[in-house]
């Protein structure tokens, strides 16, 4: 095999020392010495990358005026990455909380005769929580098209803006048709926040500081849950004024508002643009995240990233794991407080009875999040344990009998395991998918697996069945058990590739630096993990 030197002999280009950066695609007219190598010529170089390079990281331009500096030093980097913890990690650990308060409030709305104002009959509930993931749907693939072509920090803030006053307008709606709009278009305006979030992680961070970040933010699930417990039992003691499913949607929609407004203001588009960090700080964030070998972003469209997109088997092993993992997510999100009612306690207990199932799923997600960042290659172990967890809940809201509602309860609690186990599915995105149309066109198909579980799994819950809900239960022990099969088919295949590219640059005889350079110009030329014969896998 032909052994892997610089990135522009691996584009095909004539050798040259393995030592150098080679210049990128379409610049072969120009003068090294004047565009790759002179930090002096940084003018010259942004136009040539403006008209010609279009395989180009967008920060390409700091990252090679900077690239002749004396290298961040421990100290450096670390100052860099508490400053880069401290703007983007509130940002979206606060936008995600609310996003998921404002996704399932019409679970804790339900426990204060919602379906009974609005006249719903039958399955209309059930396709009240479905309706918003079609919603949710249509918008995957335009979402991540936007978020390639336009500031990031921004779209994300608009979006918050807008769903925060979709939920504000919900009180507005008498009758099933008006409600099933207002999920629609919440679905619709939402599509962005996972992955967009999921793009955020790999423009910031080293694949080994991702795992614990993303918990972070995703762990606000388990919070939202306790959280939103307390206000759905504190509006129960609400006695005047509106009906009290109205003031879950006023108060989320409020909530949602202000923190649109504020990530408009504060969440940043770039790491070499970003106001917060200095000149030199700048440069060594984008060094720190070419390190990954995946470049930072990416705003050209490719169409032949798209082909290799639909021919990799991790799309589709992740589109099913997505599905799978989003059947069962409907008993812990719009369903809950159903589910605890059909256990035989009161109103009131079916909301402070989801505290702890919050508290599990917040553990599990930090839990999750310092090992598989303290220990390399520990990811899918986790996601398996976290699975075989699940499936032991689900388990048990199958075969215990209608008598034991205490243990049937802890069986719902330990599904809330389910949440560590999808979200290190969105590091395998960050952390392990290359090229940038490829990374968004990956994470939509991913989110589209999503949507089609979550569509799915509210009509499992069927109004004939209430409050038992056993082919509901039924579907939950599947979708965890088609889930650990497909992390453990992923985990096999990542692995095999990692083996079979350690074999070959051993043969090669090149040395580590130098793979491990060339590596990192094949990223920032946007280049995929699949042409990147660099590229290792992350477990």
């Amino acid at each position: 095999m032909a052994s892997i030197q610089d990135p522009h002999q691996i584009h095909g280009g004539s050798d040259s020392a393995p030592t150098q950066a080679s210049p990128p695609p379409g610049f072969s007219d120009l003068d090294k010495d004047d565009i790759i190598y002179d930090q002096h010529k940084g003018d010259d170089l942004a136009d040539q990358a403006e008209s010609q390079g279009s395989n180009l990281d967008d920060n390409y331009i700091v990252y090679k005026q900077h690239e002749g500096d004396a290298p961040a030093d421990t100290a450096e980097s670390k100052r860099v990455l508490r400053k880069i913890d401290w703007r983007v990690l509130p940002v979206l650990w606060t936008l995600y909380l609310i996003q998921y308060l404002d996704k399932n409030g019409l679970n804790y709305a339900s426990a204060y005769n919602l379906q009974d104002d609005l006249n719903m009959k039958g399955q209309e509930y059930s396709w009240l929580a479905t309706i918003f993931y079609f919603g949710y749907l249509i918008a995957q693939f335009p979402a991540g098209l936007a978020m390639q072509r336009l500031p990031v920090g921004k779209f994300l803030g608009a979006t918050a803006v807008s769903w925060g006053i979709i939920l504000m307008t919900t009180p507005a709606c008498t009758n099933f048709a008006g409600i099933a709009a207002n999920r629609f278009m919440l679905g619709l305006v939402e599509a962005a926040v996972n992955p967009g979030f999921v793009l955020v992680m790999s423009m910031w961070y080293t694949a080994k500081e991702q795992p614990l970040r993303l918990e972070i933010y995703y762990c606000t699930n388990g919070i939202a849950t306790m959280f939103g417990g307390l206000i759905g039992y504190a509006i129960g003691h609400i006695t005047t004024g509106l009906a009290r499913w109205m003031y879950v949607f006023i108060i989320f929609g409020s909530l949602s508002l202000s923190a649109g407004l504020a990530t408009l203001v504060l969440l940043p588009d770039l790491p070499s643009t970003a106001k917060f960090l200095t000149e030199r700080e700048r440069a060594v964030a984008v060094e720190r995240v070419a390190s990954n070998r995946q470049g930072v972003k990416n705003h050209n469209f490719k169409v032949d990233q798209v082909w290799q997109t639909l021919a990799d088997p991790k799309t589709w092993i992740l589109f099913i794991l997505a599905v799978s993992a989003q059947v069962p997510n409907a008993a812990i999100t719009s369903f809950t407080s159903l589910i605890i009612k059909g256990f035989g306690f009161g109103t009131l207990g079916t909301q402070y009875l989801q505290i702890p199932g919050g508290f599990v799923q917040f553990a599990a997600l930090l839990g999750g999040g310092f090992i598989c960042s303290k220990w390399p290659n520990s990811r899918c172990p986790t996601m398996i344990v976290a699975n075989l967890i699940c499936i032991t809940g689900a388990a048990m809201l199958v075969g215990l009998p209608d008598s034991n509602q205490w243990a049937r309860l802890v069986g719902l609690w330990l599904c809330f395991f389910q949440g560590l186990g999808f979200s290190m599915s969105l590091t395998m995105i960050s952390s392990n998918i290359a090229g940038y149309t490829k990374k968004q066109l990956t994470a939509a198909i991913l989110f589209t697996g999503y949507c089609v579980g979550n569509i799915i799994g509210p009509q499992t819950f069927r109004d004939s069945e209430a409050p038992g809900y056993h082919s509901a239960y039924i579907a939950m022990l599947v979708g965890y058990t088609v889930k650990l099969l497909s992390v453990v088919v992923l985990y096999i295949y990542m692995w095999g590739v990692n083996k079979r590219r350690d074999r070959e640059a051993a043969q090669s005889g090149e040395s580590r630096e130098d793979i491990e350079r060339a590596g990192i110009e094949c990223g920032m030329q946007d280049m995929t993990e699949l042409e990147n014969k660099a590229f290792r896998y992350v477990l």
